[in-house]
């Protein structure tokens, strides 16, 4: 199953195409990795200053697998630790961007990686990092709370398949 829109990411048109898949992309271009955290049967949205509430993620670190990014991020951005579970991924193409600057920051065609967690710990919020607060939003209200694309949608129906 696969879904492609297209979304503005600060003046940049980006073509999003969520894929399902048990398989990970050449690593090399992997950008960052997501998560949807769940605990008690609710999902953990992080405040990120700037991004507004969210689910954890971020950019792989030089050294770094994206399982070990992913448990990095949810600890620094949640405090949380967990079982993992890859769930796919969504290629982010530039192709059809005019403002696309090769040899910049981010490939041509790259992946985020996302996984549903299994929370088994939820350590005390210390706000040492890039957010401000966490809250448990139940499931189905996800998308009144977190300001995202479609895709993340898709995936958080994946995550609640996988649970």
């Amino acid at each position: 199953m696969s879904k492609t829109i297209y979304a503005n990411w600060g003046g940049h048109n980006v073509k999003l195409t969520w894929i399902l898949s048990d398989t990970l992309p050449d690593i090399t271009k992997v950008t960052s990795v997501h998560g949807y955290c769940f605990y008690q049967g609710k999902v953990l949205l992080v405040h990120v200053k700037g991004r507004g509430f969210d689910i954890p993620g971020g950019h792989v670190e030089q050294g770094e697998s994206p399982e070990q990014a992913f448990h990095r991020e949810a600890y620094e951005e949640g405090y949380v630790k967990g079982e993992l579970r890859y769930l796919g991924m969504i290629e982010v193409s530039h192709e059809d961007n005019p403002l696309y600057q090769p040899g910049g920051k981010y490939p041509l065609v790259g992946y985020q990686l996302f996984y549903r967690m299994d929370i088994d710990q939820s350590l005390p919020f210390q706000r040492e990092n890039e957010s401000t607060s966490r809250i448990w939003v139940e499931p189905e209200e996800i998308a009144y709370v977190m300001n995202d694309h479609e895709l993340s949608l898709l995936v958080l129906e994946e995550a609640l398949k996988r649970g």
